[in-house]
């Protein structure tokens, strides 16, 4: 008997296939077959939002193949991911080859195993049209909304422009968040601190000021500070209060989408967008020597911190074989249910605990061992004990003046010795033995002026963060999102923090004037819930979609009457040396860049050059920041062409001893030395 499996990709095929019987037949759909057409909405409002579908031009060939397949075979199962959008290409599919809706063809599986496989085949259901459903009003939604709003930015602001239920809102958090830090007046506030020691000769230990008369109190002036270093003056410092407890810190749960994207971030340096690949790539299947094409980690898009019982028990015995068994967490951690969490995947985890990183890292690059590393220590970090402290708090009178002195110690490394260990923070304060009434010696005492600080702009880490926190859009979504705000120049990337750019103001203000509930984060999370309640078959999507677009058509009538934005050209100052006319600071993919005015008679255009404080080694001209037509920095010599130096090494903010340039670093790594390119050379 002839069967057909469909899935999505060409290297999850492969996999597939070797796992499957004789007379199987697996073939990749390489995504949507099927969707709405690009050149019109395609949405028939009239008619209950009844959505044009048409088979994607670059698709016919697959279609055709799909086709010809299924004729020549007996059964047809459809396998594509198992979320929203693979149930809607499923059913998609099904439609296209005929396929009865009633049969059950959709074969579901989370991980890429031989067991995981054989299993999904024999628990094989119908297609689920409550998720169809759900994936198919978030699409008729988002064309509706980027349909309507993108032609009216392109008349009202700039062409190129668009809008999107997501994407805007996140644009807006990027904008109020640079108005926060704008607007943030710095407040005054002063530390003391004491470097006290038990007897003379002994290494000595910080205390800070507390308060007074046993009040906790903050110091805001210069003039507050100095009474107080008066009232301590010549004083004795004597033990008031020694306090010990245990303190312990629990492993973090293992990966949802979400916090891979902001772990991979942070740890690897990763853009969202990069994650999602290679997780793709090792969810799909790797060839790995003595084992052929496998599946190293379990679905990478989920929200649940879930994990089988089979998978935990894999792990506790690993964590018995290689680290004993007082570092295995046999008790399961009771966990508050988060709202919006569908539960329907596992986390994110090694399919195959015996396949260490160490034991796999050679069939893979270098991204994509890093990446399995990152997962399978946090999994097993998941599974293991709670790291234990002894914590010493002191409290040292002198006079009425109350200073507090904490140390902790690390008594049982638990997770930590396997991921994320900080143990030399955490042992920073080292408190010797002290007793109350115990007499202490002053070594130093000093006052230190400080100012509060904005909220700083937000990373690819804590913006994935914020918006998950705030039910914005879905994670797997995340990284195009940010790819598309990026895109479209409403915000830049400066040093890995963003900034939104005077376009996207422009927009915002609009979006917040005209478009209330489109740019409302409560409103766009409040969607995405009903959006999840279709998925739950508790909401109709028709009805939803008709309530929103009712008040939508509104806004956009009245949106019209607005007078165009005029977004006025920055003159740089510069001439063009080509034609005399002003140069224009525009903005590009890569940047500003100066263009001349003239355009489009003068097609001169030039890079913005950004100098910094450090000399050329060969010329002792200062540097420039560049970057390359792919958008990589590195900074070269401003007496280019005259002199070709150049280097992708990153600036410091070390200045040299000798001559006083910055200094340079090879990589970015905490560890890594930096030198000045004068003096030392790059090493």
């Amino acid at each position: 008997m002839k069967t057909l499996v469909i899935v999505e990709s060409p290297a999850k095929a492969k996999t597939i296939k070797k796992y499957l019987p004789d007379g199987y037949r697996v073939e990749a759909s390489m995504g949507h077959i099927i969707d709405l057409p690009r050149e019109q909405m395609g949405i028939n409002v009239e008619k209950d939002f009844k959505p044009l579908y048409i088979t994607m031009p670059d698709k016919k060939e697959v279609a055709k193949r799909l086709k010809e397949q299924a004729k020549d075979s007996e059964r047809i199962f459809l396998a594509t991911d198992p979320d929203r959008e693979g149930e809607a290409i499923s059913w998609h599919i099904a439609n296209l080859l005929g396929v009865d809706l009633d049969e059950e063809v959709r074969v579901e599986f989370h991980e890429i195993t031989k067991k995981a496989v054989s299993n999904a085949f024999e628990h094989r259901r119908k297609i689920d049209m409550d998720l169809v459903n759900s994936q198919q009003a978030r699409r008729i939604l988002d064309r509706l909304v980027g349909y309507k709003l993108s032609p009216f930015l392109w008349n009202k602001v700039k062409k190129g422009l668009s809008a999107g239920r997501v994407q805007s809102v996140t644009t807006r958090m990027i904008v109020d968040r640079e108005e926060e830090i704008e607007n943030f007046v710095p407040k005054e506030y002063w530390l003391i601190n004491a470097l006290l020691k038990k007897e003379a000769g002994e290494k000595s230990f910080q205390a800070k000021f507390y308060g007074i008369d046993g009040k906790k109190t903050e110091i805001k002036t210069k003039e507050e500070a100095d009474a107080i270093l008066k009232k301590v003056e010549n004083g004795q410092y004597v033990v008031q209060k020694v306090k010990q407890s245990k303190r312990q810190k629990n492993a973090p749960f293992p990966f949802t989408t979400s916090t891979l994207q902001q772990e991979a971030n942070k740890k690897l340096g990763f853009t969202t967008k990069k994650t999602m690949m290679i997780a793709q790539q090792l969810y799909e299947g790797v060839e790995i020597e003595g084992q052929g094409l496998t599946g190293l980690i379990t679905y990478l898009r989920t929200d649940s911190i879930r994990v089988s019982e089979e998978a935990r028990s894999a792990a506790l015995a690993y964590i018995t074989a290689q680290y004993g068994k007082e570092y295995a967490m046999y008790a399961r951690r009771k966990t508050a249910k988060k709202d919006g969490v569908q539960d329907a995947h596992e986390a994110i985890r090694p399919t195959m605990i015996e396949l260490s990183p160490q034991s796999v890292t050679g069939s893979l690059s270098r991204d994509q061992a890093r990446l399995y590393n990152l997962i399978y220590q946090r999994f097993l970090a998941s599974n293991m004990k709670p790291a234990q402290y002894d914590v010493l708090t002191v409290d040292i009178a002198c006079n009425e003046v109350l200073f507090r002195a904490t140390g902790s110690v690390l008594v049982f490394d638990g997770y930590l010795k396997l991921y994320d260990n900080k143990t030399e923070e955490d042992q920073e304060n080292m408190l010797p033995s002290l007793a109350e009434g115990d007499v202490l010696l002053l070594e130093k005492i000093t006052s230190e002026q400080k100012f509060t600080l904005p909220p700083p702009r937000y990373t690819e880490a804590s913006l994935v963060k914020a918006l998950e926190e705030r039910g914005i859009g879905r994670p797997s979504t995340y990284a195009a999102t940010i790819a598309t705000i990026l895109n479209r120049r409403y915000v830049t990337l400066e040093e890995k923090k963003f900034k939104p750019t005077e376009l996207g103001v422009i927009v915002t203000d609009v979006m917040k004037e005209y478009f209330k509930d489109i740019i409302d984060i409560d409103f766009t999370a409040q969607m995405e819930s009903e959006l999840d309640k279709i998925s739950e078959g508790n909401v109709d999507w028709v009805e939803l979609i008709g309530a929103f677009y009712q008040e939508f058509t509104q806004d956009l009538q009245k949106a019209e009457e607005m007078d165009k934005i005029k977004i006025p050209d920055v003159i740089s100052g510069e001439k063009c040396e080509k034609c005399g006319s002003d140069m224009l600071v525009k903005d590009g993919r890569y940047g500003k860049f100066l263009a001349c005015s003239a355009f489009p008679k003068c097609k001169n255009v030039k890079s913005i050059l950004e100098t910094i404080e450090a000399k050329c080694p060969k010329c002792g001209a200062n540097l420039t920041k560049r970057r390359t037509k792919r958008g990589k920095i590195f900074y070269g010599c401003s007496a280019y062409p005259d002199c070709d130096y150049l280097t992708w090494s990153i600036p410091t903010k070390e200045k040299c001893e000798k001559c006083g340039s910055l200094k340079f670093k090879k990589t970015r790594a905490k560890n890594a030395k930096a030198a000045c390119l004068v003096c030392d050379g790059e090493e």
